[in-house]
């Protein structure tokens, strides 16, 4: 019998090498390649027509001219989760494929059985276990006070067997818990290798895209929060959405980061309650702390996640630092970025603070990753410094140059009409972004164009 060929696949970029070595040539990271076994493409083909769900496989591709493809809308099924159909770009697309990733215990099971709960009354849905028994499944539906006559569930690994059964259901919806415990008879790796993970993947791909059936992955993440596996199951999935969560809290917040039916970035919020995952309404409310009154280091921002606009608070604080190199420390904001800033208010706002400790947190644990944080960012840090509370009720966004200018941001005419709908009557925004009229309903809009004009606004 002839001896299988291997190769060794780095488990963090998916670079392939021919031998193992210590470190990966692609990425640099060192000790991830791990060995599988090399098939050839025939064979799989052969295999998956076999399994009798082949459909469009069989016809022979050929070069078609764009002008002459039909383009059609997708054809989208709400999931009854208004949360989770945003962050999906509008409801589930038929024959995607979803990948779902999230600490341990944070939701992401809880959150697809009550979506089958659900779409189980209107599409045939499976949810396939590789983690628990099928009484532990049913004892979570009770719990949830989930209807069980909808819910299918089935209990195996074997990536054959399990699309044998739902090739004979006809399973619109089909949900695998975990990806990291599915496996294939085609390779001789045990449960969990990057060749089982990246085979089975590849394999309940081509079933969704062949049969149309939506499929929902369930994802383990490593230490560092990112999915375990090959770095290419992230690339064959149509759509990456990572469960987030500070420990300890009750929120939980669902983002996309790879959607090729919808925004990246979109945004949904949760809330972990006895009964499951419930819809956050109105997601700015957790954002904002209740104050009982003005209070220095803290200040509102606006900005915008997907499609929707969020009203975040920026806490500051501001200490006389002890040691030679003062630290700067900042939670759900990028540390480089709060150093460049400093310098900037140094250098153009006159206000030093190069011997002074810095901590800046984003409250509710949400990570801004945009430039409209910048001047919320300088005005906290500013009100702390000095102890003094900016102005109640005062909104603020823009993006700040080095040179000292005020720049302005996408949709800014959104985040104002945002921020006068939760009551806030003043707001300090570019120039650029701020309207002819200077109002906007009852809310008074502050125009600047430099770093000094805004600092003197907040007087």
């Amino acid at each position: 019998m002839a001896k299988a060929k291997t190769a060794y696949v780095c488990t963090d970029c998916g670079a392939e090498h021919t031998k193992w070595q210590g470190q990966c040539v692609e990425c640099g990271v060192w000790n991830t390649l791990s060995e599988f076994v090399v098939q050839s493409a025939q064979k799989s083909v052969t295999a998956t027509r076999q399994s009798g769900y082949a459909g469009a496989a069989n016809a022979a591709p050929r070069v078609t001219p764009l002008t002459e493809v039909l383009v059609t809308a997708e054809s989208r099924t709400l999931t009854g989760i208004g949360e989770l159909d945003r962050v999906l770009g509008g409801g589930l697309v038929d024959g995607s494929v979803v990948l779902i990733g999230g600490d341990p215990g944070i939701g992401k099971s809880t959150l697809l059985l009550q979506m089958l709960g659900v779409l189980g009354e209107k599409l045939p849905s499976v949810y396939v276990t590789g983690e628990e028994s099928l009484s532990q499944v049913a004892a979570r539906a009770q719990r949830l006070d989930l209807p069980l006559r909808p819910l299918h569930a089935l209990a195996e690994t074997g990536v054959e067997r399990i699309l044998e059964q739902v090739a004979a259901t006809r399973t619109r919806v089909l949900v695998i818990d975990s990806i990291q415990t599915i496996w294939t008879e085609m390779l001789t790796a045990a449960p969990g290798s990057v060749s089982q993970v990246r085979e089975s993947a590849a394999r309940l791909t081509r079933f969704a895209k062949e049969s149309g059936t939506s499929v929902f992955l369930v994802g383990h993440v490593t230490k560092e929060g990112g999915i375990a596996g090959p770095r290419v199951l992230e690339h064959m999935v149509d759509a990456v959405l990572y469960f987030e969560g500070e420990s300890g809290s009750r929120f939980r917040v669902l983002r996309a980061f790879k959607n090729r039916f919808g925004a990246v970035n979109e945004l949904g919020v949760f809330a972990m309650s006895e009964k499951g995952l419930r819809e956050v309404p109105n997601p700015s409310a957790i954002f904002l702390s209740a104050h009982s009154g003005p209070t220095s280091g803290s200040a509102v921002m606006v900005t915008r996640e997907g499609t929707r606009p969020l009203l975040v608070e920026v806490q500051a604080l501001v200490d006389q630092s002890s040691l030679g190199n003062p630290r700067r420390v900042t939670l759900g904001l990028e540390q480089n970025r709060l150093a460049m800033l400093l310098a900037v208010l140094h250098r153009h706002g006159g206000v030093a603070a190069y011997d002074q400790d810095v901590f800046v947190n984003i409250v509710g644990g949400i990570r801004v990753q945009e430039t409209a944080a910048d001047l919320p960012v300088l005005l906290a840090v500013l009100s702390s410094l000095r102890d003094r509370p900016l102005p109640e009720k005062t909104v603020a966004f823009g993006e700040v140059g080095l040179s000292g200018e005020i720049r302005p941001v996408p949709n800014g005419e959104e985040r104002l009409k945002e921020a006068a709908h939760h009551g806030f009557q003043r707001a300090i925004v570019p120039k650029a972004n701020a309207p002819k009229k200077g109002r906007v309903g009852d809310m008074e809009v502050i125009g600047v164009e430099r770093l000094a004009q805004a600092i003197d606004a907040c007087r």
